[in-house]
C-alpha cells in the first residue's frame, strides 16, 4: 500500500489521533457490557429474583440500543459523526452516574431504568464510531481497519470483567441465594442497602472517566470525513438500503450473533457455578471463578480477533466469518454435550470463534454504503436487540433445572446460541459465494 493510502490514511492526510480517541471509545463501551453481563447473577441474589426477572438488566440494556439507533442515525446525519459521539458519551455519563440515586431510591426499576439511558449513549458511540472508523483510510481497507479498531472493544471487556469480578462478586455478601430467601424483611433490607453499595461504585467512577473523554473529544481536533451530506432524505434513503438484499440479511445476522454473544457471556455464570458447585465449591467461590473464565474468554477472544484481522490480508472476510462460524457451532456442541470442566473449557473456546464476527458482519454489510452508511450503520446498532431479546429465552430454559429427566438445562439452554452461529455461518457462506467479499 502506498504512503499516501495507508490503512489510517487517506490522500496523504493522516487519522491516527482520531483513529486513537474513537477506538478508545470502543473499550469504554466494551467495559460497560460486561461490567454488566455478571450483574444478571447479582441483581438476582441481591433482590431475590430467578434468572428470568435478572434478565431484565439485559432487556434494559440492550433496549436502550434498540430504542435509540435509528435516532441517533438521523442525529448523525443532520450533524456530524463527531457531534454523535458527544452526545453518546454525554448519555452514557448520565446512565452510570443515575446509579447513586438508584441505590437511594433501593428499587429495580431504577437501575434498569439507568441502564437504559446508560445504553441510549452507547447506542449513540456505536451508531457513530463504527462508520467513522471505516471512513478514516482507504474504503478497500475499511472492515480490516473496523476488526483492528474492535479489538480494542475487548480490552475494555476484560476490564469490566476483572472489576466485576473483584470489586463487586468478590464482595458481595457471600449468603447463598437459599439463605438469602429465609431471611427476615429487616435483615433482607440491611444486606441489599449494603451490597447495593458495593455495586454502584465502579459505576459511578466510570461516569466520570466518561465524562473526561467526553471534555478530551470535544476540543479535539476530528476529521470531517463523511460529514459533507447533512441532507435528511430519510424514506428515500431507508428505501435505497432496505433494496440490498446483503445489507438485510447482515441485519439479520447481527441480531443472531449479538444474542449469541450476550448468552454465551452472560450464562457463563449459571453453567460454571452448576459445573464448580457439583464438585464441592460453595456458591460464591462457583460464581467467581466462573467468572475468572470469562476473563479467559475474554482473552482468547482478544487474542483471536487479532488473528482473525491478520488472515483477512488472505482470507477474504465473509469466507473467514463462515469459517468461525462453523467452528462456533462445534464448541457450542460441546458445551451442550459434556456435564464436567471440558464443557466449560468449550464455552472459553467458543469466544475465540465469535472473535471476528460483529465487525465483520457490519462492514459487509455497509459495503458500497457511501454517505447511506448513517443510517446503515442504524439498523446494525437495532440489530444489538438480540442481546435483549434472546438471553430471557435461555434464561427460562435455566429455570427448569432439568430437561428430559435429568439432562442439566443449563446445559440444554445453549442450544440458542448454536442455532445463533448456524445463522451467522449461512450468511458468511452466502455473502462469499454471490458478492465474494
Amino acid at each position: 500500500m502506498s504512503k499516501r493510502n495507508s490503512l489510517i490514511s487517506k490522500d496523504g492526510v493522516s487519522y491516527l489521533i482520531p483513529f486513537i480517541l474513537i477506538t478508545f471509545c470502543f473499550a469504554l463501551w466494551g467495559f460497560a457490557n460486561d461490567i454488566t453481563n455478571p450483574m444478571v447473577k447479582a441483581f438476582s441474589k441481591i433482590f431475590r429474583m430467578n434468572v428470568t426477572d435478572g434478565t431484565l438488566v439485559q432487556v434494559a440494556f440492550y433496549g436502550g440500543y434498540f430504542c435509540m439507533a435509528f435516532p441517533a442515525a438521523i442525529f448523525i446525519r443532520k450533524y456530524s459523526y463527531k457531534a454523535g459521539v458527544l452526545m453518546g458519551l454525554g448519555l452514557y455519563a448520565t446512565g452510570a452516574l443515575l446509579f447513586f440515586p438508584s441505590k437511594s431510591i433501593g428499587l429495580y426499576g431504577c437501575f434498569l431504568f439507568a441502564y437504559f439511558i446508560m445504553t441510549c449513549g452507547l447506542s449513540f458511540l456505536e451508531t457513530s464510531c463504527n462508520p467513522y472508523i471505516l471512513t478514516m483510510g482507504p474504503e478497500e481497507t475499511a472492515t480490516r481497519r473496523l476488526n483492528m479498531a474492535q479489538c480494542f472493544n475487548p480490552c475494555g471487556s476484560i476490564i469490566g470483567m476483572f472489576v466485576a469480578m473483584n470489586f463487586i462478586q468478590a464482595k458481595l455478601n457471600p449468603m447463598s441465594s437459599a439463605d438469602r430467601a429465609l431471611l427476615s424483611d429487616a435483615d433482607f433490607e440491611a444486606m441489599k442497602d449494603a451490597d447495593l453499595s458495593i455495586l454502584i461504585s465502579p459505576y459511578l467512577i466510570i461516569g466520570l472517566v466518561i465524562v473526561a473523554m467526553l471534555l478530551i473529544i470535544l476540543f479535539a481536533k476530528m476529521p470531517k470525513s463523511g460529514d459533507q451530506n447533512h441532507d435528511l432524505h430519510i424514506m428515500a434513503t431507508l428505501r435505497r438500503i432496505v433494496s440490498l438484499k446483503y445489507y438485510c440479511e447482515g441485519v439479520i445476522a447481527q441480531f443472531f450473533y449479538v444474542g449469541a454473544q450476550i448468552m454465551c457471556w452472560t450464562f457463563i455464570i449459571q453453567y460454571g457455578t452448576r459445573v464448580f458447585m457439583a464438585e464441592g465449591m460453595d456458591e460464591q467461590s462457583a460464581e467467581v471463578l466462573s467468572q475468572r473464565f470469562n476473563i479467559y474468554a475474554m482473552l482468547f477472544f482478544i487474542c483471536s480477533r487479532f488473528i482473525a484481522t491478520y488472515l483477512m490480508k488472505w482470507l477474504k472476510p465473509a469466507k473467514l466469518l463462515a469459517i468461525f462460524g462453523m467452528f462456533g457451532m462445534l464448541f457450542t456442541l460441546g458445551v451442550i454435550l459434556f456435564q464436567n470442566r471440558y464443557g466449560v473449557y468449550c464455552l472459553v473456546c467458543v469466544s475465540g470463534c465469535m472473535s471476528l464476527m460483529f465487525p465483520t458482519i457490519y462492514g459487509i454489510a455497509l459495503d458500497g454504503l457511501g454517505d447511506d452508511a448513517k443510517f446503515g450503520a442504524a439498523g446494525l446498532i437495532m440489530a444489538i436487540l438480540g442481546g435483549s431479546v434472546l438471553p430471557p429465552f435461555q434464561a427460562m430454559i435455566i429455570d427448569q433445572g432439568t430437561v428430559f429427566g435429568s439432562f442439566p438445562a443449563t446445559n440444554a439452554s445453549f442450544i440458542l446460541p448454536f442455532i445463533c452461529f448456524l445463522i451467522v455461518t449461512i450468511y458468511g457462506y452466502r455473502t462469499h459465494r454471490v458478492r465474494n467479499l
